[in-house]
Parts: C-alpha cells; structure tokens; sequence
C-alpha cells in the first residue's frame, strides 16, 4: 500500500512541475509559463523583436525584456519556481555566443531555475510541429531553412539569409516577381505586365523602388511583402506561376537534403508561406513527392512556442530524448 501511495505522490510531483518557455524570434518575444499537468498557465508577448549587434545577439535587450515578462507570468501562474526552461531564439545557432554566456546566470539568480535548454529558433519550428517523430520541418517563411532529425543528429540545410540563400523564401519569391516587373517596365524578355501593375499599386513607380528598397534594413520583410501578389497573379500569369514552380523545386530540394533516409519520415511545412495556397502547395506537394516517395507530409501540430513547450516540459520530468548539439540544443543543468 505504501508502494502505491508513493507512486502516486511521484506522478502528482511530477504534474505540479512548473515549466518556462520562450520564443524569440524576428517579430517579437513570447513567454509561456504553467505546469507539465495543467499545461499553460499565463503568456506574455512583446512585439519588439531582440537586436543583434557586433557580439551577435543582443543579451542585454532580451534580458530586460524577458524578465519582467517570466516575473509576471510566473505570479499569474501561481508557479512561484519553474522546474525548467526551454529558450528557443532567432539566430542562436550562429549568432548565440553571448546569450549563451549571460541568460543561464540570470534565469538561475532571478527564477532560481536550474535546468535549462537554448535552442535555435528551427529546432523549436521543429518540435513545435514534429514532437520528437524522425523526420523534416521545412520553415519558410520571410526565409527558409530545412532541419532534419533522425533522433541521433540534427541536419540543417539553408537558411543562409537573402542574399546567400533562403532559396524559394517569401523574400526570394517577391524578388523574382518584382524582377519579372522590372523586365516588363523595360521591355525585356520575361517580364509580367501583370505583375508590373502589382509591383506599382504596392511600391509606386518602378523608377524609384531602388530608392524604397536598398537602404532599408528589412529589405527581405520588404521584398517578402510581394510574394502574396505573386500568388495572385499566378493562376492568369504563366511568368508568376513558373516563379511558384521553381520556388516549390527550391523547397522541396532543400527537405530532401536533410530528410531521414530510413523508415518513414514526416515532412511538415512551417511559416507564412503555408498560408500562400494552392498556387505554391500544389506544386510544392509534387516535388515532394518526386524527390520524397517515402515520406509522409502531415501538417504541422503548432508553432515555435508549442516547441519551447514541449521541450520545457519533457525536461522538467526528465523526458528530453532530441538530440543535443552545441549550436542547435543544448541543456545546462546546474548544481548546488
């Protein structure tokens, strides 16, 4: 009898486990907090995206944006010491040497939280759609980039940016459209009128979107804000659908490129371009199809912050089997 009344205690223990996670990505910073039975408890949101800077991401401006933030959570959830932390940021894979050495310091001295995971924003894209099932997350998005997992190692595939890559992206499928409109502003082979008239009703005259572009600092927000009116164009214009075509091609070589090769691996596609309809989907299932016959597509179960979740609660009860690695997911316990 005593047996079973302590095996209830460990299941309820285990229950009241609180969890935080976080989210920082390129439009803001998300904060949940609740416990592994009850699930989420309290959210908070900033649409203030952290900055990057000389030491890549900037520590500072995320810490005085998240603590208030996790302070709050915290009393609204009643959860008065999270058992552990997921953090999932934007850039952490390269850019994450700084907030790798400040954020485990302060979340240790001010939530006296001492198991946490840092992970790249795709490995929360990841689980958030995928849990901890083999197989391939496709992010696409203002980007794009691949992860792939067969449970034993991470592989990631673009994601290098706009200008270096992020191939079929909303920023790479606006940039073809609007080349197509200045092809036809100049009367050069392989414009689109079509796209031409969408170009000017979004940007004004084509002689001065140079002007509006280069010297903006979200130049691919900017150039990813054409990709809808590509898609609307494409079911009358032959030069907007070909750019869907060869933007679903991209896509689909760079999931093959990291996919699983055994079993039967998922592939879930993430981010804004899911919304873009059948103009992309259509041909992006195709070329899946073509380069994955063994895959399955399912859709995605939720977004970057469900990863957070469930990475935040799987380590509070010791459940954590993805793959660590020291840019993508790695966990620091700490002791004492």
């Amino acid at each position: 009898m005593t047996g079973a009344t302590d095996g209830a205690e460990v299941v309820r223990d285990r229950a009241d486990r609180g969890f935080l996670a976080v989210d920082s990505g390129g439009s803001g910073l998300r904060v949940a907090v609740g416990t592994v039975g009850r699930g989420v408890l309290a959210r908070r949101e900033s649409r203030e995206p952290v900055r990057t800077g000389d030491r890549g991401i900037d520590a500072a401006h995320l810490i005085e944006q998240l603590v208030p933030m996790v302070r709050a959570s915290t009393v609204e959830a009643g959860v008065a010491q999270p058992a552990a932390a997921a953090v999932g940021a934007a850039g952490l894979a390269t850019l994450g040497d700084a907030l790798r050495a400040e954020l485990p310091g302060v979340l240790a001295r001010a939530f006296d939280i001492r198991r946490l995971a840092l992970a790249a924003d795709a490995v929360t894209a990841y689980v958030g759609a995928l849990g901890s099932r083999p197989g391939v997350v496709l992010a696409a998005g203002t980007g794009l980039i691949a992860l792939g997992t067969d449970l034993t190692r991470w592989r990631r595939a673009d994601g290098w940016g706009h200008l270096l890559g992020d191939c079929g992206s909303g920023a790479w499928i606006g940039r073809a459209g609007l080349e197509a409109a200045l092809r036809a502003y100049d009367g050069r082979p392989g414009g689109s009128a079509g796209l031409l008239a969408r170009a000017e009703e979004l940007f004004g005259p084509m002689q001065g979107l140079p002007g509006k572009l280069y010297p903006r600092p979200d130049r691919p927000a900017v150039l990813a804000s054409f990709a809808p009116r590509v898609a609307a164009c494409a079911d009358g214009d032959p030069v907007a659908a070909d750019i869907l075509r060869a933007a679903a091609r991209h896509m689909a070589e760079t999931a093959a490129a990291v996919c699983p090769t055994a079993g039967e691996p998922q592939v879930a596609l993430t981010g804004g371009l899911s919304k873009m309809g059948d103009p992309l989907l259509v041909p992006l299932e195709e070329e899946l199809s073509k380069r994955l016959p063994r895959a399955r597509r399912v859709p995605a179960d939720g977004d970057p912050l469900l990863g957070s979740v469930r990475i935040a609660t799987d380590l509070a009860t010791g459940g954590l089997t993805l793959p660590s690695d020291e840019a993508m997911l790695s966990v620091l316990t700490r002791t004492g």
